[in-house]
């Protein structure tokens, strides 16, 4: 029998508005819109090489984003080769940080930031 293997995960971002979030990944993040569901939108894939990201349309939020961003809570980690490239593009872009481009001490460099509907995203090199 073959070992099952997993292959990536998907993590679900909820979206007060996903057609709109679909867009900012796009627009700002240089995702690609892979799908809308639903008239009007309720769920929506975005992804930029191997990473795949679903949007889902929520009318009232399931976590505390003033608990979440105290505690740095992120909605995905996004490992990434030349992290700093890719920092360098989303500030051309005008893209709101959560934290800044940083060494961290476990050997990753790595920048936050936050989505229009508050969700936390990291994207980590290892140095």
């Amino acid at each position: 029998m073959t070992k099952p293997q997993l292959s990536h995960a998907q993590p679900q971002l909820p979206a007060s508005d996903v057609e709109a979030l679909a867009a900012f990944y796009k627009d700002k993040l240089g995702f690609t819109i892979d799908y809308l569901y639903g008239d009007p939108p309720f769920y929506a894939l975005v992804s930029r090489d191997g990473a795949h990201l679903n949007l889902r349309k929520l009318s009232t939020s399931v976590i505390n984003r003033e608990a979440q961003h105290q505690e740095q809570l992120l909605s995905a980690a996004i490992p990434t080769l030349n992290v700093e490239s890719l920092y360098e593009e989303f500030q051309k872009q005008a893209v709101e940080f959560f934290q800044p481009l940083k060494q961290q001490p476990w050997n990753a460099k790595d920048f936050i930031i936050k989505d229009p509907d508050g969700n936390l995203l990291c994207f980590a090199s290892p140095t």
